[in-house]
C-alpha cells in the first residue's frame, strides 16, 4: 500500500495541489523544426494531468540553448502559441503546468540548432560529448566563452522566456540548473576556467545561477520560479569536484538561492543525504527530489522522512498516463519501452493504456 503521505494536499507558490506526485522533466524529441510543441504534445501532457504538478521537457530560451534535434523553445510568438494549447489541456483536465528553461551550453552542435553556430559556454572547454544529429552521432565541438555582456543577454534570454511562458498560460517556470547544461557548467570547475566575476570562487561560480533566478522572479514572479540542480552530476562531461568542494558550492548556491524565497527547489540526488538535508534546513518553501533507482514502494520515502514535500515522477509517469489512480488503487504498472523514448510519433509517446483502456 502507498503511503498516505503522498496523498495530503500541499500549496506550492501560487498553486493548490491534490497530493504529492508531480511529472518530472523529460525530453521526448517531438516538437516540430520551428521549436514548436508537436501536434500531439497537448495529448500528451494532458493525459498526465492527474499528477498535479507538470513539469514540461526541458525548453530552450533562445536559438543558442537548443542542444538535441526536435526540442521545444518559448521564445517566438509561434512558440507561445503552441505552449498555450498544451497549457490549456492541462487546465482542462485539473492539472497545473511549469515549463523548463534549459539551454544546454556547450552540449550542442551546430548541425541541431536553427542558426548552425558554435555552442556557447562559460568557457572554451568541449564537453567531447556524442551528440546525435539528422547525420548520425557527432561529438560536440569546443564552445565559445561568453563575454560578460553576453552573459547579461543570456539572463535577458531567461527572463523573456519566463514571460512567454506565462503568456503561453503556464504557470510557472523551471529553471534548469542541472544535469550538466550551461547553468550547471558554470558551477563546475572543470568546464568554468574564467579569471572574471563568473569563475575562480564558488561565489563567482555561482553568480550566474543566481543572477538568472533573480531575474526571471523579478519578471514573473518568485512564487511562479523554480529551479533545479544536481549536486556532483556528471553528466556533460562536468566535474565538480571532491565531496567538500561539492558541498561548500551548493550550500552557498541554496543559501543565496533561499533568500530569493522561489516556489520551490528540485534536487535530482545522487546520495549525499547530508548535503540534502542542510538544503532541507534553508529551504523556505517546497523541495522536490528525485533520486534513481526507486522502486514503487520508495517514492515516497523522503516526504516521509521530511527531506521532501513533493516527489516527483519520470519513467513510471512516462509510461503510466494515470500513474495517480495506479497507486491509489495498487494496481499494476505498465512496462516502460525504451526504444520509443526519442522516436518521435505516437507510439510510446500517447497510447500507453490506462486502467479504463486495459
Amino acid at each position: 500500500m502507498t503511503s498516505s503521505s503522498l496523498w495530503q494536499p500541499f500549496t506550492l507558490g501560487r498553486i493548490e495541489l491534490p497530493h504529492r506526485l508531480a511529472l518530472a522533466p523529460m525530453t521526448r524529441n517531438r516538437a516540430n523544426p520551428d521549436g514548436t510543441p508537436g501536434k500531439l504534445a497537448a495529448e500528451y501532457y494532458g493525459q498526465r494531468a492527474s499528477l498535479g504538478l507538470l513539469i514540461t521537457e526541458g525548453t530552450q530560451p533562445s536559438e543558442d540553448g537548443q542542444g538535441y534535434v526536435n526540442t521545444p523553445g518559448i521564445y517566438t510568438p509561434e512558440q507561445v502559441a503552441g505552449w498555450a494549447k498544451v497549457a490549456d489541456a492541462v487546465r482542462e483536465n485539473g492539472g497545473h503546468l511549469f515549463i523548463q528553461l534549459m539551454h544546454v551550453g556547450r552540449i550542442s552542435h551546430p548541425d541541431n540548432t536553427p542558426h548552425h553556430r558554435q555552442p556557447v559556454a562559460p568557457s572554451a572547454i568541449s564537453a567531447e560529448q556524442d551528440m546525435f544529429t539528422s547525420e548520425g552521432p557527432k561529438k560536440t565541438p569546443v564552445p565559445r566563452e561568453l563575454s560578460v555582456p553576453e552573459i547579461r543577454d543570456v539572463i535577458g534570454e531567461f527572463r523573456h522566456a519566463a514571460a512567454s511562458a506565462i503568456a503561453a498560460g503556464a504557470d510557472g517556470v523551471e529553471i534548469h540548473a542541472a544535469n550538466g547544461y550551461l547553468l550547471h557548467q558554470f558551477l563546475a570547475p572543470n568546464a568554468n576556467q574564467r579569471t572574471d566575476e563568473y569563475g575562480g570562487s564558488v561565489q563567482n561560480r555561482a553568480r550566474f545561477v543566481i543572477e538568472v533566478a533573480q531575474a526571471v522572479a523579478q519578471e514573473i514572479g518568485a512564487d511562479r520560479t523554480g529551479i533545479r540542480i544536481s549536486p556532483a552530476f556528471p553528466l556533460g562531461g562536468l566535474n565538480e569536484g571532491d565531496t567538500e568542494a561539492v558541498r561548500a558550492q551548493y550550500r552557498y548556491l541554496v543559501s543565496e538561492l533561499a533568500n530569493l524565497n522561489l516556489a520551490y527547489l528540485h534536487v535530482h540526488h545522487l546520495g549525499d543525504d547530508e548535503l540534502l538535508q542542510s538544503f532541507r534546513d534553508v529551504w523556505p518553501t517546497a523541495v522536490l527530489v528525485v533520486r534513481y533507482g526507486r522502486d514503487r514502494d520508495g517514492i515516497a520515502a523522503d516526504i516521509d522522512t521530511g527531506l521532501a514535500d513533493i516527489a516527483p515522477l519520470g519513467r513510471f509517469a512516462l509510461a503510466n498516463p494515470d500513474v495517480v489512480e495506479r497507486l491509489q488503487q495498487d494496481a499494476p504498472f505498465n512496462e516502460l519501452d525504451p526504444a520509443t523514448l526519442y522516436t518521435g510519433g505516437a507510439h510510446g509517446y500517447i497510447d500507453y493504456p490506462t486502467l479504463a483502456r486495459v
